[in-house]
């Protein structure tokens, strides 16, 4: 069996060639908290590694305009949590972000690393799809930009091809009187897999909702998001009777499997109680500006 090569990759370009043209299989390393325990263990055997934490856009935080930012693939929750205006914008996200893993896992665990991870148990997706992101790509045939809720196919499986590299993710500008939350439900208290997981992001003005989004985790093959939600709670002022009809569609929405940590019943009740707690949360960070 030949040794692993190891490359540190200094720019997208370099990594991005070295990828293409790899004998065998090549993967990127940021954070590794995913990656290196899988080669330990024998269930991932790449022929390259390329580390990608020298290349600075991948480990930046930038505010490209007032209020709206790009966040590179390889920043580290510890360092996203430390920008205190991030915080302030998108809490949701952030809570979920903080969800991954210990704190030592938090000061290397990146943002791409656990969209690449392609998990639909993946704390932070259903935070990033509520959150309207759309994620940058960079491969050999150039750079693109999708939404993220296209981003994931399969368990395991993103919409990566070979050579391609994911670079940010893109947050839009930042509306006032917006907030959003997170909340997952877990066998134990911390360090653990979502059995469900919910976003929800939404705009007030004057106490009416102008902009909603609602997504759902660990309840569907890929991360969901609910388009009717938004649908039925804009230009309402999201009042009980509005909870009650996104929570039965986001029950609706799910399609779940049985397993150790929750049974397909389970998972859809969890899935409604989940939203009408995060959007109450939301509704509240709002009021509180």
């Amino acid at each position: 069996m030949s040794e692993t090569q190891y490359l540190a990759a200094k720019t997208i370009d370099e990594a991005v060639k070295a990828h293409s043209e790899a004998k065998g299989s090549a993967r990127f390393l940021a954070g590794g908290t995913d990656l290196l325990v899988q080669i330990k263990s024998g269930i991932k055997k790449p022929n390259m590694v390329i580390d990608i934490k020298k290349i600075v856009e991948l480990n930046s935080i930038k505010e490209v305009s007032d209020n709206e930012f790009k966040i590179g693939a390889a920043v580290s929750g510890a360092n996203l949590n430390r920008n205190k205006k991030f915080a302030n914008l998108w809490p949701g996200v952030l809570e979920a972000f903080r969800l991954i893993g210990s704190e030592q896992i938090q000061g290397r665990a990146s943002l791409g690393g656990n969209l690449c991870n392609g998990s639909p148990a993946g704390d932070s997706v259903p935070a990033l799809v509520a959150a309207n992101c759309t994620v940058t790509i960079a491969g050999p045939k150039g750079s693109r930009d999708i939404p993220i809720e296209n981003f994931h196919k399969g368990p395991g499986k993103t919409v990566l091809e070979n050579g391609e590299i994911l670079v940010s993710i893109n947050f839009p500008k930042r509306a006032a009187n917006s907030s959003d939350a997170y909340l997952r439900m877990t066998p134990r208290t911390e360090m653990d897999i979502a059995v469900v997981g919910c976003g929800v992001n939404i705009t007030m003005e004057n106490g009416i909702c102008t902009h909603a989004r609602v997504s759902l985790g660990a309840v569907a093959p890929t991360p969901l998001l609910i388009k009717e939600a938004s649908e039925i709670m804009v230009g309402t002022d999201i009042n009980s009777e509005i909870i009650q009809k996104v929570s039965k569609l986001c029950m609706e929405a799910c399609n779940p499997i049985n397993d150790k940590r929750g049974t397909i019943d389970y998972r859809t009740k969890v899935a409604g109680v989940l939203f009408k707690r995060s959007v109450l949360i939301a509704i509240d960070r709002i009021k509180g500006n």
